[in-house]
């Protein structure tokens, strides 16, 4: 299992996933979430209970599946909504600032 997720992290770009699987996918799609694709790719991959461990064509099975699902997800959906990265936990996406905290960081007015 290790040679394949070896494999997985050389490949050099977020297209040449879906084209290691030979899964069609919408470069558009890939343009705008890849980063959030291939994060989500990768916890899913660990999630995984159970994957064979010296069966390196069922590993790729699974994680064509996985990718596939993965994939998908972004189809329907947009980064925002599927919320991978903490930016988008945190406050659906927007920093809230104090108006206490800005005033903070602002110079008084005599230093200005």
């Amino acid at each position: 299992m290790l040679e394949v997720i070896e494999q997985l992290r050389h490949l050099p770009s977020a297209e040449d996933f879906p084209r290691f699987f030979d899964i069609a996918f919408d470069e558009k799609v890939v343009n705008v979430s890849r980063l959030h694709i291939l994060k989500r790719f990768f916890q899913c991959i660990e999630q995984q209970k159970e994957l064979p461990c010296n069966n390196a064509t069922a590993v790729l099975a699974v994680c064509r599946c996985l990718l596939q699902k993965t994939d998908n997800d972004f189809v329907v959906s947009t980064p925002a909504e599927q919320k991978v990265f903490k930016v988008f936990l945190e406050a659906d996406g927007r920093r809230l600032v104090s108006v206490d905290d800005l005033r903070a960081s602002l110079p008084t007015r005599g230093d200005a």
